[in-house]
């Protein structure tokens, strides 16, 4: 009877199981099986899966606190995709626990479903799309919660995701409008309505309505419960306020960030220091109590991960104050943490390249500059400022150098006998300590390896080495002194070198040179000790050629070494002026132009002057100084200007400042369509042999950025895409503000690239040329082959051919049949040409198609097309 019992209980139990596992029985105890089976196994692992996703996005999304925050941590990668596939193993099994939830425990009977954790399911399933960056896929998961489950205890949650969502996908005006319906529902709780707020405040900075923004981001701040999102709330609205330049609610919100300390990521709190330390009042600002709060922060040991801000801002706060050597402490100090940020290394490289720069060392200068651009984005407006400042410091250092070399030469060169003698012997003083400085401490090097072979080798095999003792040798210990211990130094004497050293004298003393063998004291080893001598008077021999070398007189150390390195001859000291001269016109008008270093561009021109310099650097140099002075020294203007006008009144500065119409005058614009019209006409060579010359007259005329343009234009006409490409970036740096650098900008920016991916094509063509390419001082072939095509023309001339004498580059010209249909006809045509008696054009002739023949003259690459064809 037992047996028969037990029987049915199991199979009752086992119907029991079944009836439980069915999806499609609308039972309690389906529902609820089907609902902790979802919540708290496939959810629960889904859960974990996706947390830890989430956790890898904010390690690897580094906040860049120099720009506005986004609302939302998670940044988008650029060059994602939108497929179906996922990216991140962890959102991956949450969004396959996700699917396996829906699957096999959705119970969706009589339209409706009634297991209560599958609209968690596909929420989670949106969330892990949406954090894999899959957002249609995610917008899907979202909309279905919407449409099948209205009454979720998530449904404004996933509203929330929704527009989020579309915000993502760049729908902000969708978003804007769906919230605010979300708004006016009364049953959001706190969190929720914080979080509607922060996504409206996030889609109004989107459409830079930044004033709404602010307004909704405060409500989201007030009513937040999570204290990471209150201080990246506050320190936005800071940045914002910042930006606004409204002091007092920036530090307000900076100051409600540094409240909070430890219950939000210290990251916040730090760069809120850093912030209001951006907006310290530089001359009525408390100087002590700024130092005094950066000191507190420097000395709390859980700030260490930050110092590198501290660092820098304290280096910016010293470099405000013109505190040179501080400003540079700090920097250093804030590199030597080796930030993570990298912003904030190039913004430390740059500002240290600014100081050398205001300190006119522009070699130190370029190199920080070299580093700073390292680390910037190229894509910003802030590294094209720096790269172009970066090549003008090119000329920079070189006319620098110049001027500094040949000012030095003639200083000496005109020095007296006696006095240039003293000179030399000053330097060659100066040249000695240093060159014995440099010996020491070579030496003090070979010391070190030595004591480290000598510690290495000594108990025939390595020991530890003490770092600290290649820092600072002891003074009293000798060169074979042996490696210290704990124990105390043994006081074996030949462990003592001096009394090594005393012994081997008195030994030479009684007993002469010995060798080293047995029996050394009898008569019998005599004859090797004589050998001994012989090696000894070798050594001897050796020591006094070694010491007849010492009492040699280095070159270098003679005042003769340096007399005869002078230039002997006028002509030469007359080209160091001419060269010296020149190089301090060219910084003259670099930093008057390029750096805008008006002090540093008068003081130039006015050495310039000084040195006698040729007379047509005189005018432009005084025009120059005219002109900065007006921006610093008003009256001293007037003087140059007075200047100008009595010593040459003639001329043509001298009628610009004085206002002076005259006919025989030509102004600058109508001086410059003058040599435009040439440049139309193909009038190339003509315009590049003058146009350095008029760049030079009109220098420091704002019409100088035309005739730089002209050049580039020409030059691209007669030297290719690559000349011209190289003067157009040269307008573009060197005159950003006018209308001809911005035009330069821009072809660069959107014709140039097209322009270089030209090439040639073997695709048939319509319209083919017939060129014959002449030298250019051969007028007389090109008169012949110009005669004889219209010969040619003028009898068979079917299909309207024309001809022209087209500009290839400075030493050649085409002479081109234009208009033909075919390729075959064109070889046809030019047999003719060739063979015909009539014509006899024994020139050879180039068959070309109009494409190719357009990429010809762009690049001018002709060689190359008529390069063999590799098959």
């Amino acid at each position: 009877m037992k047996k028969n019992t037990l029987k049915y209980s199991f199979c009752l139990v086992f119907l029991f199981f079944l009836i439980a596992c069915s999806t499609k029985k609308n039972t309690f105890l389906a529902r609820n099986s089907h609902a902790l089976s979802t919540k708290y196994n496939i959810l629960y692992n889904g859960g974990i899966g996706l947390d830890k996703g989430l956790k890898s996005i904010q390690a690897n999304n580094q906040d860049n606190f120099w720009k506005i925050l986004p609302i939302e941590k998670m940044q988008i990668d650029e060059n994602f995709s939108g497929d179906e596939k996922a990216k991140n193993p962890d959102f991956e099994k949450a969004e396959t626990k996700a699917t396996k939830a829906i699957q096999k425990h959705s119970m969706n009977i009589g339209g409706r479903e009634r297991n209560s954790q599958i609209d968690e399911a596909y929420l989670m399933l949106g969330k892990a799309r949406y954090y894999d960056q899959r957002f249609i896929p995610a917008l899907e998961a979202f909309n279905y919660i919407l449409y099948k489950y209205p009454n979720s205890s998530n449904i404004y949650t996933a509203k929330i995701w929704r527009e989020k969502t579309n915000m993502r996908l760049g729908n902000d005006a969708i978003a804007l409008k769906n919230i605010k319906l979300l708004l006016k529902n009364t049953d959001l709780d706190k969190q929720t309505f914080s979080d509607a707020n922060a996504l409206l405040a996030e889609a109004f900075l989107n459409l830079q309505q930044k004033d709404s923004a602010v307004a909704k981001l405060r409500i989201a701040e007030k009513f937040t419960k999570i204290n990471e999102d209150r201080a990246r709330y506050r320190f936005i609205l800071g940045q914002m306020y910042q930006e606004a330049e409204k002091k007092d609610s920036a530090n307000y919100f900076y100051d409600g960030v540094i409240a909070m300390n430890r219950k939000a990521d210290r990251k916040y709190m730090m760069h809120a220091y850093a912030k209001k330390a951006e907006m310290f009042d530089y001359q009525n600002g408390n100087q002590d109590l700024f130092i005094e709060t950066y000191n507190k922060l420097v000395a709390d040991r859980e700030n260490r991960p930050y110092y590198d801000i501290v660092f820098y801002e304290m280096g910016v706060f010293f470099d405000k104050y013109k505190q040179k050597d501080d400003a540079l402490f700090f920097y250093n100090k804030s590199l030597a943490r080796k930030p993570k940020d990298p912003y904030l290394i190039a913004s430390t490289y740059r500002n240290i390249g600014n100081m050398y720069f205001r300190n006119t060392d522009y070699t130190m200068a370029a190199k920080y500059y070299d580093s700073t651009l390292v680390k910037l984005n190229p894509k910003t407006r802030e590294y094209a400022v720096i790269q172009k400042n970066r090549k003008n410091l090119d000329d920079v250092i070189k006319y620098e150098g110049i001027a500094k070399r040949n000012d030095s030469i003639i200083k000496v060169h005109d020095l007296p006998d006696a006095d240039r003698k003293i000179y030399f012997e000053n330097y060659i003083a100066e040249l000695k300590k240093k060159d014995e400085a440099k010996r020491i401490l070579e030496e003090k090097e070979k010391e070190k390896l030595a004591n480290i072979d000598r510690n290495t080798n000594s108990n025939n095999g390595p020991t530890a080495i003490n770092p600290q003792s290649l820092g600072k040798a002891d003074p009293n210990m000798g060169p074979l002194s042996p490696p210290s211990g704990n124990e105390p130094a043994s006081t074996f004497y030949f462990y003592n070198p001096t009394t090594v050293a005393y012994g081997k004298l008195q030994f030479r003393k009684t007993w002469g040179n010995r060798t080293l063998v047995g029996n050394w004291r009898l008569a019998a080893v005599k004859s090797a000790n004589n050998a001994a001598m012989i090696n000894d008077s070798i050594i001897n021999s050796q020591d006094a050629a070694n010491a007849l070398k010492d009492t040699v007189v280095i070159e270098k150390y003679t005042t003769a070494f340096y007399e005869k390195q002078l230039p002997t001859t006028q002509s030469a000291m007359d080209s160091i002026g001419k060269e010296r001269n020149f190089a301090y016109y060219q910084l003259g008008l670099i930093y008057k132009e390029k750096f805008k270093e008006y002090n540093l561009a008068s003081a130039k021109l006015e050495q310039l002057l000084k040195n006698n310099p040729e007379e047509k650097f005189i005018l432009p140099s005084m025009y120059n100084l005219y002109k900065i002075y007006q921006i610093t020294n008003p009256a001293k203007a007037e003087s140059v200007k007075f200047d100008i006008t009595t010593k040459y009144p003639n001329s043509r500065y001298a009628q610009i400042l004085n206002n002076t119409n005259s006919d025989d005058l030509a102004s600058p614009d109508k001086e410059y369509q003058k040599w435009y019209k040439l440049y139309q006409k193909g009038q190339f060579d003509l315009v590049l042999s003058n146009i350095d010359n008029l760049i030079n007259q009109y220098s420091g005329d704002e019409i100088i950025s035309k005739y730089e343009l002209l050049k580039a234009n020409t030059l691209g006409k007669v030297n290719g895409l690559a000349a011209y490409k190289k003067g157009l970036e040269s307008v573009a740096d060197n005159y950003p503000n006018s209308d001809e650098g911005k035009n330069a900008r821009e072809i660069l920016e959107k014709q140039i690239p097209s322009l270089e991916k030209l090439d040639f094509t073997a695709v048939d063509s319509k319209n083919w040329k017939i060129i014959y390419a002449i030298s250019k001082d051969d007028t007389k072939t090109a008169k012949q082959i110009e005669e004889a095509i219209k010969k040619f023309l003028s009898v068979e001339n079917f299909e309207r051919l024309t001809t022209s004498l087209d500009k290839y580059n400075q030493t050649e010209s085409f002479v081109v049949i234009h208009g033909l249909k075919s390729e075959a006809y064109a070889k046809d045509v030019s047999g003719v040409l060739r063979d015909d008696k009539k014509y006899k054009i024994s020139h050879p002739a180039i068959i070309i198609s109009s494409d190719n023949y357009s990429v010809i003259q762009i690049k001018k690459n002709l060689e190359a097309y008529l390069a063999p064809k590799t098959p």
